[in-house]
């Protein structure tokens, strides 16, 4: 099967052929650096990375540009809101713009890496490419597609009804729009003219306006992604992605102005769903939001990033309580079987793949990945094989053990659940002092078990499983593994 993947711009799924033969161009947004990072920005961030990881897996050489806007309205309000401000968890007293922006920018990058998602090829800040944006706003106004605000505020703003194409991503009509609420009508043509320049107005930071041809200001959010995507992948790349709810305006903006300006931009549109509360919009008003640090406090990282890519990508990720504890069964599933399996067929050393995944990819499980990214009836594949895997073992039947092994490796890897380790499976200098603890307790069970001392033999194993620490008695000896959830 081909690489197929859905065209928001199309509504259909299409089949993927890369403008350039061997490469891919993939551009999809990041943060508005204003806050600490959501569930919603991180499982966008997995959803890509794991279309980046299955790209490079079918061979294609990947350049990916993630994009930080880390100059924007929200960012210099709660920064004016820090003035004079009491600390606490979020606020820092007297805090300017681009130091709360940096800040959180961090904030992103260290959840980023926690999860295991890669770093891309290139991550631009919004504020380094003002003479990019500069540029870009000057072809539009030659072309006729923008305009100085007709209020001498120095805003520069597209006009909307100059590009016939406009709302086409969306499939809506102008004229059912409501009005660009990042500036006041009173400068505009039309009220649904969105600002692609902000004049600078008393009371902003002067650290937070450049000069341009129009006047002191920064740009509008629309226009940053246009001006880096270009400088990045160039005029026409392959594939655009981000949330669903960037849709609009923002893609539609960014698709506008671009294409109106005379680039083809992009050649695909991928958008990922949000996530719920079970089955409602998470709100702060409403106390139902949960954070990917709640959810790294209440499990690892290979089990949160397990739950957060489990789901298509375009599909609604319902969080309820129990989540995070069925999406950890089903990862001590994977990983006591890989264990198990190293094991018994290379000993207590941990064993990687020593030839290309290639070789070891179940058919069905591509065929999957390369419909639309299937990674739901992946998973299916990559469970059925683990089962598959334990049959071999309790059958003492190597050959397929070690088949199950590597291929269970193979799709692992390619989703990027070893980029996230579970605690004590790292065999670093912490579980290496575990595993002697519980190995001095097993030899004094075992001890027990052949004087027929049954209730001490009991006692110890009642005493691990109450520290969280399950035993499992096999043909080769007792192996321990810690209980999650």
């Amino acid at each position: 099967m081909s690489l197929r993947f859905y065209d928001t711009a199309t509504a259909q799924v299409r089949d993927f052929v890369p403008l350039k033969e061997g490469e891919v161009s993939l551009y999809y947004c990041g943060a508005t650096v204003q806050g600490a990072p959501h569930v919603g920005h991180i499982r966008s961030a997995i959803a890509f990375d794991q279309l980046t990881r299955w790209l490079q897996f079918r061979g294609f050489r990947v350049t990916t540009v993630r994009n930080v806007t880390d100059i924007d309205d929200k960012i210099l309000a709660k920064s004016a809101d820090s003035m004079g401000a009491a600390a606490s968890a979020d606020v820092v007293p007297d805090e300017p713009w681009w130091a709360l922006a940096y800040r959180f920018e961090q904030e992103f990058a260290k959840a980023y890496d926690t999860l295991g998602v890669q770093r891309p090829t290139y991550e631009p800040r919004a504020t380094g490419h003002i003479p990019e944006m500069h540029a870009l706003i000057g072809r539009l106004i030659d072309a006729g597609h923008a305009y100085p605000a007709l209020d001498d505020s120095g805003d520069v703003y597209f006009d909307v009804r100059s590009w016939n194409k406009y709302g086409s991503l969306t499939r809506q009509n102008i004229d059912d729009m409501q009005a660009a609420p990042d500036a006041g009508p009173r400068g505009k043509r039309d009220p649904r003219d969105f600002a692609l320049w902000k004049g600078h107005k008393a009371g902003e930071p002067e650290t937070a306006a450049w000069d341009s041809p129009w006047g002191k200001g920064r740009p509008g959010w629309h226009l940053e992604c246009s001006a880096m995507v270009t400088k990045y992948l160039g005029p026409q790349f392959d594939i655009h992605g981000g949330g669903l709810d960037l849709r609009f305006p923002h893609h539609e903006n960014e698709m506008a102005q671009s294409q109106a300006a005379g680039d083809g931009f992009a050649n695909f549109w991928m958008h990922n769903g949000m996530v719920t509360f079970e089955g409602e919009k998470m709100s702060k008003s409403i106390g139902n939001t949960v954070s990917p640090a709640q959810m790294l406090a209440e499990a690892s990282p290979r089990v949160v990033r397990y739950y957060l890519g489990q789901a298509h990508y375009r599909s609604v990720l319902d969080y309820r309580p129990t989540s995070l504890q069925e999406a950890s069964a089903a990862v001590e599933r994977i990983d006591t079987f890989i264990e198990k399996a190293q094991g018994k067929l290379y000993g207590n050393g941990q064993r990687g793949l020593a030839v290309a995944p290639t070789l070891f990819m179940p058919e069905a499980f591509g065929e999957a990945m390369d419909d639309d990214l299937n990674v739901p009836q992946a998973l299916a594949v990559l469970h059925e094989t683990v089962r598959a895997g334990n049959t071999a073992l309790a059958a003492g039947n190597e050959k397929g053990a070690r088949e199950a092994l590597e291929a269970v490796l193979a799709m692992t890897g390619v989703l990027g659940l070893d980029a996230v380790q579970q605690p004590a499976r790292s065999g670093g200098p912490e579980h290496q002092a575990l595993d002697s603890l519980i190995q001095d307790q097993l030899q004094q069970r075992l001890d027990a078990r052949a004087a027929k001392d049954w209730a001490r033999a009991d006692a110890i194993r009642d005493a691990l499983a109450a520290a969280g620490i399950a035993v499992e008695d096999t043909p080769e000896g007792a192996r321990w593994s810690l209980v999650q959830g």
